[in-house]
């Protein structure tokens, strides 16, 4: 911004730039005229537009539990039809002392 951009021309001044900024916006107003139920229309579109909001949230809520449920089931399922080594009962060893020998060892 260079000095002259800075100086106000000649003849006007902050206030009187401000007053006729604001009459020229008094007018304008003073044109608009608003529709008599506009308030109750747009207040209708805002409620119509929050229920949708609404139904969609609950809807991919409810689409995303389902998801996760059915995919946690799956994962279940899958589990191999043969015990593993864990619940295949070879190991005897006792809870109170240790034993080298609780799972089989392979023969040499």
């Amino acid at each position: 911004m260079t000095h002259r951009d800075a100086t106000p021309s000649r003849g006007t001044s902050p206030d009187r730039t401000e007053r006729e900024l604001r009459e020229a916006l008094a007018a304008l107003a003073d044109g608009v005229h608003a529709a008599p139920d506009a308030y109750r229309t747009a207040r209708g579109t805002w409620l119509r537009r929050e229920r949708r909001r609404r139904l969609v949230l609950a809807v991919l809520v409810a689409v995303v539990f389902t998801l996760a449920t059915l995919i946690g089931l799956w994962v279940l399922n899958q589990t191999p039809s043969d015990p593993g080594v864990i619940f295949s009962g070879a190991g005897t060893a006792s809870m109170g002392t240790h034993h080298a020998a609780s799972l089989p060892r392979p023969t040499p």
